[in-house]
């Protein structure tokens, strides 16, 4: 069973950086194929995707966030990291991180998903 579980400061001061880590048992992050994902969904909104690396350490990210979004892993570890920058209130959500077997662009639907962590809530104060 792969368990995926989200780990980061729940508030994050506006124009900082948000990193968060998601850290992956069960499974490994360099098995042929899967690709990691991270997924947010704002208050009163859907869920919308944010980018992936996938099992060869190849990354992309949505085009409107591209410029303030890097996502890496540790695979020492078996955890990846987002990283989003100069964050707005407008980036308070509960962030998601999540598996596919493919890569998932632009789509953050969740049966295209095998599996979520819980989520974590995190704020950006203004």
């Amino acid at each position: 069973q792969v368990q995926l579980q989200e780990s980061g400061p729940g508030l994050v001061k506006t124009s900082q950086t948000l990193s968060l880590t998601c850290t992956v048992s069960g499974g490994s992050i360099i098995t042929s194929g899967y690709y990691w994902s991270w997924i947010r969904q704002s208050p009163g909104k859907g869920l919308e995707w944010i980018g992936y690396i996938g099992y060869s350490g190849s990354t992309n990210y949505r085009p409107s966030l591209r410029s303030r979004t890097s996502i890496s892993r540790d695979t020492s570890k078996n955890q990846f990291t987002l990283q989003l920058s100069s964050v707005t209130p407008e980036d308070t959500a509960v962030y998601y991180c999540a598996r596919s077997l493919g890569p998932s662009s632009l789509d953050a639907s969740r049966r295209r998903y095998d599996y979520w962590g819980q989520g974590t809530q995190v704020t950006v104060s203004a």
